[in-house]
């Protein structure tokens, strides 16, 4: 005779099958991980890994093999963009070096800024867009883009390249010389993004600190290694003149950014691969060992980081899978399924943490003896210790990375920083899905952009390593 389930047994059933349907995936996600790693590892060892030195002096004065177009979109960036503009102009002091600034007609107070950063150097245009802000920022990168066709068609000469930057970012002095030379051998080439971290915010600002040393330092190496497509990061990048036309040739809106996405950097980085371009990612460093790349102060607030994330999330994720789709060699698709697993993971996540939340309340009622102990099942068990392994190894290959670019204070503080990301993924990957659902209605693509209050270069001096 069948003893009837009764209320613990089936408390225990739920948790033990949700502990199972979590385990399998975060092992799966574990594996992808190391199969990253183990790539990694592999280019370590072999030299192909690493960053490499450059020979020329550090300030990349030198002059260029042609113009190079800077495009820097804004809007309500009042607060940084004439330090950004002033920094440009003073590491950049190249004749071939034209910024591209575009504002908008109802944003009075950065076109204001802007003017004043400019202080008049004729290198400078500042474009300001017909239409009213904020639409997407790939609408005003399109209106950079026709001021520079109409720049080409008066000089009755192209540029060599084309920069993107954002109002916020502190660039390289050695990054513009470097691209101009790797448009020698490709199309699309990207530097590192280097989060710095705020003293004043080393939770949530350092987070992105943490994700962006790790991601630059090993996965996007290991995408280039791999031959796979590059995704843009929307700064530090360069597209080649000709490169830029056969996106424009491929558009239906007259542009090469297509004015309908959240994240059209990352969409033309892939496109170049798509083409049949050549994409790389260069990951250089200076005789005094400072990492050529572009420096940042990321999101210090919660409600920020969220919504930055969950532009990134509901762009490449959801977005790319609709206007990309899956396609490619083996390796790409892989590279994608990696890109688009973001709302799936802030689900796991989720659940991950109710877990143990239902399992600290399942073993407190069994210890007072309201209910009989869960026993796991040999493969239950061995699936959470292997995550647990796995968990270990990921935190300190986080604490290695991030100690390596900002310290071992920083790097320390890595690991607790840990919760503090998948606490944000979740809260993204949910207004992403949402968001999501209203653009299947009709919702249009705005910029939901993240408001800037400091410069990192009023705060670290010329060429400083950071």
């Amino acid at each position: 005779m069948t003893t009837p389930f009764d209320a613990s047994d089936w408390i225990h059933l739920v948790q033990h099958e949700l502990f199972l349907f979590a385990g399998v995936f975060f092992l799966l996600g574990a594996l992808d991980e190391f199969a990253i790693d183990f790539v990694y590892a592999w280019l370590r060892l072999t030299g192909r890994a690493g960053s490499c030195t450059v020979s020329e002096a550090e300030n990349g004065a030198g002059a260029l093999r042609g113009t190079a177009a800077v495009f820097i979109p804004t809007w309500q960036e009042a607060m940084v963009v004439a330090p950004t503009l002033r920094h440009a102009l003073s590491v950049w002091p190249q004749d071939e070096v034209r910024l591209y600034v575009g504002c908008y007609r109802n944003d009075a107070a950065t076109l204001a800024s802007a003017m004043v950063g400019a202080a008049g150097d004729p290198r400078v245009r500042i474009v300001v867009h017909d239409r009213e802000g904020p639409t997407s920022k790939a609408d005003c990168l399109n209106r950079l883009y026709r001021a520079l066709e109409d720049d080409e068609q008066r000089a009755g000469e192209q540029v060599r390249m084309v920069v993107l930057h954002d109002a916020e970012d502190m660039v390289d002095p050695r990054a513009i010389t470097l691209l101009d030379e790797a448009m020698e051998h490709a199309d699309f080439v990207q530097l590192p993004v280097i989060a710095l971290p705020q003293s004043g915010s080393r939770w949530i600002a350092g987070h992105y600190s943490d994700e962006f040393a790790e991601a630059h330092a090993k996965a996007m190496v290991v995408r280039d290694a791999l031959g796979a497509g590059i995704p843009g990061a929307g700064v530090g990048c360069a597209f080649t003149r000709p490169m830029l036309a056969k996106l424009v040739a491929r558009s239906a809106d007259g542009g090469p950014f297509p004015a309908d996405s959240l994240t059209e950097d990352y969409e033309l980085g892939l496109g170049v691969k798509a083409l049949g371009g050549t994409a790389r990612f260069l990951r250089v460093r200076t005789p005094s060992g400072r990492l050529v790349g572009t420096r940042a102060y990321f999101p210090a607030r919660a409600q920020a980081a969220v919504r930055q994330k969950t532009r990134w999330i509901q762009g490449i994720a959801l977005q790319g899978w609709d206007r990309l789709g899956w396609s490619g060699s083996p390796v790409q698709m892989w590279m994608q399924l990696r890109d688009r697993r973001g709302p799936f993971a802030a689900i796991l996540l989720a659940l991950a943490y109710l877990l143990v939340a239902f399992a600290g309340v399942s073993w407190s009622a069994s210890t007072a003896g309201l209910i009989e102990p869960i026993r796991f099942t040999p493969l239950l068990t061995a699936l959470l210790i292997a995550n647990f392994c796995a968990l270990l190894w990921r935190a300190g290959l986080r604490m290695v990375f991030t100690a390596r670019e900002f310290g071992w204070v920083e790097g320390l503080l890595a690991l607790p920083r840990i919760f503090v990301s998948n606490w944000i993924a979740i809260l993204a990957g949910r207004r992403a899905l949402t968001g999501y659902i209203r653009s299947l209605r009709g919702a249009p693509a705005i910029w939901d952009k993240t408001e800037h209050f400091d410069h990192p270069a009023l705060a670290y001096p010329r060429g400083a390593r950071a």
